[in-house]
């Protein structure tokens, strides 16, 4: 199972936010860059990368903090938060991420977002589902749909996508372990997906525990950050 760190940045800082709540902030690093390479030199080789400036105004606004990092460590990078035209697409793959990070633009405009899997590919794109109840949750969590989280990825699967993390939005940023029984259900339906577990990591015996399960990576932020994990020992 890979361990894909998580930088989350806001006015170019790296922060963490609690169940998605900007009022809910803190600032951990001045310098992601600082931060990306501590990753590297610890034998990570990837980077969950989200501009929860770019998330809140629906248009990418980080783009000096992927460019820096993409120039300066040799990680692979999916970078997301307000991804909603083509040329955001085409600027974070110039940029140097590897993934772009879709999200709510996968719920809001199926047509838009299916356009772009046959353009650049499916495989270049890392699908974020929100999840509250087995239910799709967007729009920074403040909202939840009746879209079932299976018929959700079954839709995207069908359309080629390979990678999938998802977020129960109920244990984000709360260290209170993952969604076990969720994982192990999306796991079991849909064995050939790489599968990424997110929110809730909070120590090394649940980061045991989704590689047991079958996960195919794990996306861990606030546990390192508030020195739970150490990262030499991941």
């Amino acid at each position: 199972m890979q361990v894909i760190p998580a930088i989350d940045i806001i006015d170019g800082k790296c922060v963490r936010l609690t169940q998605g709540d900007y009022a809910q902030k803190t600032v951990y690093n001045e310098n992601p860059l600082e931060v990306a390479k501590q990753f590297e030199a610890a034998g990570l080789q990837r980077l969950h990368l989200v501009d929860l400036d770019g998330a809140k105004a629906g248009a990418v606004k980080n783009w000096q903090v992927l460019e820096s990092i993409a120039a300066n460590t040799s990680l692979i990078i999916d970078f997301g938060g307000g991804v909603k035209k083509e040329e955001d697409v085409q600027g974070i793959f110039n940029a140097g991420a590897a993934f772009v990070t879709i999200g709510s633009l996968a719920v809001k405009n199926e047509t838009l977002f299916v356009e772009w899997l046959q353009k650049f590919g499916a495989a270049k794109f890392l699908l974020g589902a929100d999840v509250k109840n087995e239910k799709i949750a967007i729009g920074g969590w403040l909202e939840t749909t009746d879209i079932d989280i299976y018929s959700f990825i079954q839709k995207y699967v069908d359309h080629g996508v390979q990678q999938i993390f998802c977020t129960d939005v109920s244990k984000d940023g709360k260290l209170e372990g993952p969604s076990i029984d969720l994982y192990k259900n999306i796991i079991a339906k849909f064995p050939a997906l790489y599968f990424i577990a997110s929110g809730g990591v909070s120590s090394m015996s649940d980061l045991e525990e989704l590689s047991a399960i079958g996960c195919n990576g794990a996306i861990v932020g606030k546990a390192i950050y508030e020195g739970r994990i150490d990262i030499k020992s991941l």
